[in-house]
């Protein structure tokens, strides 16, 4: 089977290293891919926005499956014109995507399902929005940018001031584009942040397990928000009882919704999540694998992922069983001085001593990254993802930061926290276990 992977981060990259290990994969391209892709696969020179020299080149190579990484394609309608024309595709359609394209949509298709989420008011007039938020008792806001804003379209307020602040910054300066031509103004939710993705063919929902990104910059959760900068997976404090609630309560209701207004979703769908004093509250919805999320989860998963991704385009995901392994893995993203901003490229990446790389459960997934002459350079805002499998989650984040630590280049920055209420959760289990012999 030949497969065309699209995309050029470091969740391509790990779907890459993933599919690879298939043996039902003969060859595997990736568009545009970067330094790390290319060790397993054939860098194709095609952005993922050039969707019809893509089908193009899907056509004339045979391509048996195509993956869409990034959100972009998707929302642009790939999966659309290549069903057109005859070519599997594992991802959801341009209506299937809207869940993450629109945070409007979203917010008002799961309160028609009854999917428990956040109240919200949605505004495209100024005015208005700044009326909404002085009137309102608690001042606490979630402000979002529609559209799509690589993940970085959320500011969260303390008062009114700040709401209004982000407001404006979204509406008029435009500091997320044309994402912030409509904006939600959303309660403010607090509790632990935890993502679940899920696998589906339409009919059937497959649960992963649960993963938790860190989206503000520094540690202790301070900072602006970011892509994200580091995951790790499972999640130990998220019970039997919670992720059942997400399959029955969130993730079954969204596909059905869906087939109730004719459409089938086929793919991944990203649930993000806050455990909160009142239950589990949706936060987002997308339609692709996360990012930094993937990067663990891939590395958990024991099944073959091109099987997998087969089923779901083809329907058959019921036919599948999920295997994972056990223990735990932890990411660890490599940013840049200026992310979340933009930032100076060129920079050259110093890989380190050998030692780090001893550790068999240690992957270094690329994203950010460029090939000038044999000499790595940095190349965007998340660079590298030192990943480590572990039978621990305290040993696996050990091991990633252990990696982040020797692995350099020029204002270079990471948080050293990953994982932190993870090991918080599990620290009080055993100081209970203790006090209860």
């Amino acid at each position: 089977m030949k497969i065309l992977v699209i995309g050029s981060g470091g969740r391509e990259h790990a779907i890459v290293w993933k599919l690879h290990q298939s043996p039902l994969v003969t060859k595997i391209f990736c568009a545009p891919g970067n330094p790390g892709t290319a060790v397993y696969a054939t860098s194709v020179e095609i952005k993922a926005d050039n969707l019809e020299a893509l089908l193009k080149f899907a056509q004339e190579n045979q391509i048996d499956l195509t993956v869409v990484g990034p959100e972009g394609p998707l929302a642009a309608g790939i999966v659309d014109m290549f069903e057109a024309a005859g070519l599997k595709i594992f991802g959801p359609t341009k209506a299937a995507a809207k869940i993450e394209y629109s945070k409007a949509f979203a917010k008002d298709f799961m309160v028609q399902c009854g999917i428990p989420t956040a109240l919200h008011r949605v505004f495209t007039n100024a005015e208005e929005a700044i009326k909404y938020i002085r009137s309102l008792d608690d001042p606490r806001v979630a402000i979002k940018a529609d559209g799509l804003a690589a993940g970085k379209g959320v500011i969260v307020s303390d008062t009114a001031f700040e709401a209004i602040e982000a407001f404006s910054a979204m509406m008029h300066d435009r500091v997320f584009g044309t994402a912030g031509e409509t904006i939600l103004v959303e309660k403010r939710l607090f509790g632990p942040e935890v993502s679940f993705m899920v696998f589906t063919d339409g009919s059937t929902v497959k649960l992963c397990p649960p993963s938790q990104d860190h989206k503000r910059l520094l540690d202790g959760d301070r900072g602006p928000n970011t892509g994200g900068m580091g995951a790790y997976a499972p999640v130990p404090f998220v019970t039997e009882d919670m992720m059942k609630f997400v399959y029955d309560a969130i993730a079954l209701p969204l596909i059905f919704c869906l087939k109730r207004k004719r459409i089938t979703y086929k793919g991944v769908i990203y649930i993000g999540a806050m455990i909160t004093e009142d239950g589990i509250k949706v936060i987002e919805c997308n339609c692709r694998l996360g990012d930094p999320e993937t990067q663990p989860l891939l590395q958990l998963l024991k099944s073959d992922l091109a099987e997998l991704m087969m089923a779901c385009t083809n329907g058959t995901l019921h036919e599948c069983h999920l295997k994972w392994h056990s223990g735990y893995s932890a990411a660890v993203v490599l940013a840049s001085k200026e992310y979340p901003d933009s930032c100076k490229t060129g920079k050259p990446i110093n890989i380190g001593t050998t030692r780090w790389m001893c550790d068999e459960g240690t992957i270094l997934f690329q994203a950010g990254t460029n090939l000038n002459a044999n000499v790595l350079l940095t190349a965007g805002g998340r660079v590298l993802a030192p990943t480590s499998l572990a039978p621990t989650l305290a040993q696996a984040v050990a091991q990633a930061n252990a990696a982040a630590q020797y692995i350099d280049f020029d204002g270079k920055q990471y948080r050293t926290d990953i994982g932190a209420q993870g090991l918080e959760y599990l620290a009080q289990q055993e100081t209970l276990a203790h006090g209860q012999q």
